[in-house]
């Protein structure tokens, strides 16, 4: 019998009154019960309650036991009563971690909504373009472009899929031309992005034709926002996610290039824990982000290249 369950059992015998309605609460006999009793004061060498058949009270030991044992029982409570509620409401601080450009273009700007929905958690949000083992840096999640996470403990909830595209700013393409075949593409300026994989080189699709297109830097840098500045200053072409270049496209700052050929696309997913005993504000946060991109219908934003 282990020491909570001895604990258990005998403050609820000296908060009844009775071993027998103690007995009765826990659903056995009178003699498991006395048994119970018997082994708890074997194994602490004391008697903790004197009994005759009408009555018990409880010896200087049994009170000392009793004081101790409702302490230590009330923190175990207590504790439960605090995981539970962690569990079921979002409160304390939740650490997520993202690339600057989607940290920036979607988390900043729609955070004051999620913080209003949830005034009892607070954000802790790295902007970072390196993905590290999140679990072991202490995050809670990450939104990353993985389709798959080595650790099997880790869930990934893909959020939506994006296109890359090819774009330069109207200055570079009067200054230089705009490309007009794949293989034009080698004779350009180019805006990296050196944490792509491959970054330099480009595959191409369009239906079934491929086009595998080797490039050279005038610019690479890891992170994309540097890359986006450069373009719409007219140093070279960039490869970018639409996530990041669909305002600038739209306004005018920079401009589609070879729109019909088609680069391997991303998938923008949070990854996370396992969904077993899943903290409440890693839920509620997964669920209104993914609310917030089908609400807006981002995906088919980020793979229609606008006009």
């Amino acid at each position: 019998m282990d020491r909570y369950t001895q604990m258990e059992f005998f403050l609820l015998t000296v908060d009844l009154g009775s071993l027998s309605k103690a007995a009765e609460r826990l659903g056995i006999s009178n003699a498991a019960a006395s048994r119970m009793l018997s082994t708890l004061e074997d194994r602490l060498g004391a008697r903790l309650i004197e009994r005759t058949t009408r009555r018990l009270w409880l010896t200087d030991a049994g009170r000392e036991y009793h004081r101790r044992c409702a302490l230590i029982l009330n923190e175990i409570k207590e504790a439960d009563t605090a995981i539970i509620s962690m569990s079921s409401y979002p409160t304390g601080v939740l650490r997520v971690t993202s690339s600057v450009s989607f940290a920036v273009a979607h988390i900043a700007p729609w955070l004051p909504a999620f913080s209003r929905q949830y005034p009892d958690l607070s954000v802790q949000l790295t902007a970072a373009n390196q993905y590290p083992d999140f679990i072991e840096a202490g995050f809670d999640c990450a939104i990353r472009t993985r389709e798959h996470e080595r650790d099997s403990g880790i869930t990934v909830r893909r959020l939506a899929r994006t296109r890359r595209v090819l774009a330069a700013s109207p200055a570079y393409l009067k200054q230089y031309g705009v490309p007009s075949s794949p293989e034009a593409l080698a004779q350009h300026k180019w805006l990296i992005y050196s944490y792509a994989a491959n970054p330099h080189v480009l595959q191409l699709r369009r239906g079934r034709e491929r086009r595998t297109i080797s490039i050279n830097a005038v610019l690479e840098s890891n992170e994309g926002q540097v890359i986006c500045a450069a373009g719409r200053a007219g140093l070279g072409i960039l490869i970018q996610p639409l996530y990041i270049v669909y305002d600038d496209i739209v306004a005018g700052r920079l401009i589609p290039i070879l729109s019909d050929w088609e680069l391997p696309t991303l998938t923008i997913n949070l990854a996370y824990q396992s969904r077993r005993n899943q903290p409440a504000k890693i839920r509620v946060f997964a669920d209104a982000l993914s609310d917030h991109i089908k609400g807006l219908d981002l995906e088919a934003r980020w793979n229609a290249v606008p006009a």
